[in-house]
C-alpha cells in the first residue's frame, strides 16, 4: 500500500459501544469525515501503528478499518485500540494516528470468543512489529508534535 505510513487526526466520537462492553477491548472512533477521506489504496482490514491522544504520549495501537462483518455494520468505521490503559474516557479529544503496517483482512467470526481471540492475536503481533527499527522510528515523527488544535488528514 503506497499510502503507508498514513497519518490522520480527528476528534474521538462515540462508536457502537461494543469495544469496552462486549469485547473488553476499548476503542476510540473517528468521525465519518476522517474515515471517508482515507486513501483508496488503504483497504479494509486490521492495521498497526502509533497513536496519541491530544498532546499526550505516543503508544502502540491496532486499528480496524471496515464494516466489522461479525456485527454487520452498514457504515464503514475506523476503530483504534491504543495499547495502553487510560484512567478515563477521552471522547471529544483529538486522536492522532500513524498507520504503519497491515496485519490481515477483516473477516467474519462464528463466535464472540473467536473474534476476541483474533483481536488479542492482532495486538500481540502489532506489539512485535512495532518494535522493529523501521516502525519504532515513526513513534517520534513530527506529526505527533503538532498542536492539538489542528484537525487534519494526511501529513
Amino acid at each position: 500500500m503506497r499510502s503507508l505510513p498514513f497519518f490522520c487526526r480527528g476528534q474521538v466520537v462515540h462508536g457502537f459501544g461494543r469495544g469496552s462492553k462486549q469485547l473488553g477491548i476499548p476503542t476510540a472512533n473517528f468521525p465519518e469525515q476522517v474515515v471517508d477521506s482515507l486513501p483508496a489504496d488503504i483497504s479494509t482490514g486490521i492495521y498497526y501503528g502509533w497513536a496519541s491522544v491530544g498532546s499526550g504520549a505516543v503508544h502502540k495501537m491496532v486499528v480496524s478499518i471496515g464494516w466489522n462483518p461479525y456485527y454487520k455494520n452498514v457504515k464503514k468505521s475506523m476503530e483504534t485500540h491504543i495499547i495502553h490503559t487510560f484512567k478515563e474516557d477521552f471522547y471529544g479529544e483529538i486522536l492522532n494516528v500513524a498507520i504503519v503496517g497491515y496485519l490481515r483482512p477483516e473477516k467474519n467470526f462464528d463466535s464472540l470468543e473467536s473474534l476476541i481471540s483474533a483481536i488479542q492475536g492482532d495486538i500481540e503481533e502489532a506489539k512485535k512489529q512495532l518494535d522493529l527499527p523501521e516502525h519504532l522510528k515513526l513513534k517520534d515523527d513530527n506529526f505527533f508534535q503538532v498542536s492539538k488544535s489542528k484537525i487534519m488528514n494526511g501529513h
